[in-house]
């Protein structure tokens, strides 16, 4: 257990952030501890400050006083993975400020407001943003691409994703011991400001607020399916809700759970995506076998009146795979909730929990995209992928209580995901506050600025309910966030050895993800040209 959570040592070693020269009180010249890592705050802790002597004593104080409260203490009876779940309510309750540690910006913030995170926390974050919604639409790049290469292009994306997860687990604290906590602050660090307004700024943004707005159309979509399944004619009620109103109780449900107040407080609304995600995929996939393959389903490849559009078309169903693979904006947040020190560096529990979610995220993803396929070949519908099958090949002859239990675990699912998606924008809001005003967001703000958020993002899922046809395009958009930038920071920050291993692997990745970003954008806006989506403004179905 000292591997996960980082030892005695811990807790001498939290993480720290430099201050300017202009803000740093004046202090004796000491030797610092070295084990020390900081981040891109402009402050510095306090623990700097103590003379050698004090920071003994310290120590010694927390080791041996029973009520000692330490971000490490051993002496709690609660496992760490399960505290989530209780002291941030009893704060949202009180209506509390939130304790902050001295005066460091970063402890004023919400993804770092709180880094007493783990290897288990670490999992929960990223299994519950490495499975979604976006995984239901993996049969439909099968039918496009079919079996051969449906599997080596999910194989391969798969790969990709997981080595650049890695580099940027890396690069979390690479330069000049500072931890880049926020995906923006690496890019800056590595290209300027003027490249991260240009090329990083836009895909961020829409992995973030985009992604919530997807969140609100399909889990207000699937309260809809849930009612009309129970209802099934037998309810009274001659009004049944509206698409329209349906997306505002997802909404305010969302809104609600959302005023947990930072990164490290949602790790229990992780977990409980985490296991509804995994539970849908697994029902959906057991269901699909069971029931076996439907009438006229196929799997022969589409015959294109020419190879023009037969290109694009394959093209698009790779876009549409690399929709499914996103959620790289949030590892860099999710790691600089770890504790971290030059002994025990939060790379270390951070991969630990990347393995273990993504051991889980494959064994979801793989036989949902095959199984799915398989069952419904030609005829899964595009809009939905395997929500929209389930509910309209096997509607009759499955019990309501499993097509409940599956929407109901979709709806949890988006509910907790749009927490962990969410928290980039508020942290975002919440900053512009702290360096305006010099000083942390009071709970009144806090709410307005998430209740806003939330409330935007339902004004848009209104107005766009089509967003989901667009799904080849936005992979497209959103893949060098995932698949490209990241080798192009490694080789900025660590500048490997001109024609090494790790100089090859890393440009050749690169110029690949740039070339197939632009083809796949291209092929996304030629599908919906092509084929035409319904564009109905202000109309949610």
């Amino acid at each position: 257990m000292d591997e996960i959570y980082g030892g005695k040592g811990e807790i001498s070693s939290l993480p720290i952030t430099p201050r300017s020269s202009a803000m740093a009180p004046p202090i004796p010249p000491i030797s610092a501890p070295p084990s020390q890592f900081h981040s891109p705050s402009l402050s510095r802790s306090p623990l700097l400050l103590e003379s050698p002597i004090h920071q003994e004593k310290s120590l010694s104080t927390n080791i041996h006083t029973p009520n000692a409260k330490t971000p490490n203490s051993r002496l709690s009876l609660t496992p760490r993975f399960l505290t989530p779940l209780g002291s941030p309510v009893r704060k949202i309750i009180k209506m509390t400020k939130l304790e902050t540690h001295h005066d460091d910006p970063d402890n004023w913030l919400p993804l770092t407001e709180s880094r007493n995170g783990n290897a288990y926390y670490a999992a929960f974050h990223t299994l519950c943003s490495g499975i979604g919604i976006q995984a239901l639409v993996l049969p439909v790049a099968f039918t496009i691409l079919g079996w051969t290469w449906g599997i080596i292009s999910l194989t391969i994306a798969f790969s990709w994703q997981l080595y650049t997860l890695w580099l940027l687990v890396q690069l979390h604290e690479s330069v000049d011991g500072t931890r880049y906590s926020r995906y923006l602050d690496l890019f800056t660090a590595a290209y300027g400001g003027r490249a991260r307004k240009i090329i990083a700024t836009v895909p961020i943004v829409y992995l973030s607020a985009g992604t919530c707005i997807a969140l609100i159309i399909i889990g207000g979509s699937t309260m809809k399916l849930i009612y009309q399944t129970l209802c099934a004619g037998t309810c009274s009620n001659p009004k049944p809700l509206t698409p329209t109103e349906w997306y505002l109780v997802f909404t305010c449900v969302a809104v609600v759970f959302s005023q947990l107040p930072n990164l490290n407080s949602i790790a229990g609304v992780s977990l409980i995506g985490a296991v509804t995600a995994v539970g849908y995929c697994t029902i959906m996939v057991v269901v699909s076998i069971i029931k076996g393959r439907i009438p006229g389903a196929t799997y022969d490849p589409v015959d294109e009146s020419s190879d023009v559009l037969k290109i694009f078309g394959q093209l698009n169903g790779l876009g549409i795979i690399a929709f499914a693979f996103r959620g790289h904006n949030l590892v860099l947040e999710i790691q600089g909730t770890l504790p971290s020190s030059e002994k025990y560096p939060s790379k270390v529990p951070m991969w630990r929990g990347v393995k273990l979610a993504y051991a889980i995220i494959a064994m979801c993803l793989f036989p949902l995209a095959i199984g799915g396929y398989w069952a419904y070949g030609h005829m899964i519908p595009e809009n939905g992928g395997m929500l929209s099958a389930l509910f309209a090949f096997h509607s009759r002859d499955t019990s309501k209580t499993v097509l409940v239990l599956t929407g109901s675990a979709i709806v949890v699912n988006a509910v907790c995901s749009f927490q962990i998606y969410g928290m980039p924008s508020f942290d975002d809001m919440e900053q512009r506050y702290t360096n305006r005003f010099h000083k942390a967001c009071p709970w009144w703000v806090r709410v307005l600025t998430r209740l806003f958020f939330g409330f935007i993002n339902f004004f848009v899922a209104v107005a766009i309910p089509f967003l989901g046809s667009l799904a080849g395009l936005i992979g497209g958009l959103a893949l060098p966030i995932t698949l490209v930038y990241p080798c192009f920071m490694w080789i900025s920050v660590n500048k490997p050895k001109p024609h090494s291993a790790m100089w090859y692997v890393n440009w050749g990745l690169g110029i690949l993800g740039i070339a197939l970003t632009c083809i796949l954008v291209a092929a996304g806006f030629f599908t919906v040209i092509n084929t035409g989506i319904k564009v109905s403004f202000f109309k949610p179905k």
